[in-house]
């Protein structure tokens, strides 16, 4: 099994480990102490939870903001969401499919910075190698730096004033929540810049359709309903979703260790 591989099958398990083991996940990872079990009067048992594993079991509640927060989730499904309401399909495709996709995507242009932390953070603190605050500050550097690359100046500027931070000497001088509040702002930015792109040509479609129907004096037909199908007919024949998916995963500045 390949490295990349087994970073994989270790994110998609962590969850279902911590919740049904966590007895057997903390007596196997050096440092972290184990669920204890004491008897009880009656005969009963007496069950107590370490501190750090429920701080960990805590944070699993975290991952949709952090999903949101951190990772490139919010700029492409956003743009998935505008390209949706510039087709003009109304619910399809689903929001169920486009979070999928979203997350696919997502998963595929944030594996680079997985695989690092998964080789500078998570193997070494299994393999004992590593405290659980040093392994912390390692899985956090790449995703700082991949936050940072997609990071605007102006805004990063602007969120360090409004908290009276600043000038920072190095990228690693950045406080996270400056970082974190710069890093949506601008992809919120990006994904609205995408999105009115992809709105152009589908908007000059609607403007031709609507010229032509009052011309003919159809005013009673509506213009959304004989566009859509020419609208799909050019998404279709350009191939569409690889371009967008493709333009997508572009977008994003390469990862640099």
């Amino acid at each position: 099994m390949s490295r990349r591989t087994l970073g994989w099958s270790l994110l998609a398990v962590i969850p279902a480990l911590l919740l049904w083991s966590a007895p057997g996940l903390a007596a196997n990872v050096p440092g972290l102490p184990a669920v204890t079990a004491n008897p009880g009067a009656g005969g009963g048992t007496e069950y107590s939870l370490s501190i750090q594993v429920l701080l960990l079991m805590t944070m699993l509640t975290l991952l949709p903001s952090a999903l949101l927060a951190t990772t490139a989730f919010t700029r492409i499904i956003i743009v998935l969401g505008l390209l949706r309401q510039a087709l003009g399909t109304g619910q399809t495709p689903t929001n169920q499919v486009l979070i999928g996709l979203s997350l696919f995507l997502t998963f595929f242009v944030m594996s680079p910075v997985l695989d690092r932390v998964y080789t500078d953070a998570v193997q070494p603190y299994m393999d004992g190698q590593l405290a659980f605050e040093p392994a912390v500050q390692a899985a956090s550097k790449p995703l700082r730096n991949f936050m940072m690359a997609q990071t605007r100046e102006a805004d990063l500027m602007s969120f360090a004033k409004m908290a009276g931070k600043g000038p920072f000497a190095s990228p690693d001088d950045v406080p996270f929540p400056v970082l974190a509040a710069s890093f949506l702002t601008s992809e919120l930015t990006t994904a609205f810049q995408i999105g009115f792109m992809l709105f152009i040509p589908f908007v000059i479609i609607d403007l031709v359709v609507a010229s032509v129907l009052m011309s003919m004096g159809m005013m009673m037909l509506s213009p959304m309903l004989i566009s859509l199908p020419f609208k799909l007919m050019l998404f279709v024949l350009v191939d569409g979703w690889s371009l967008v998916t493709g333009t997508l995963a572009a977008s994003f500045q390469a990862y640099t260790p």
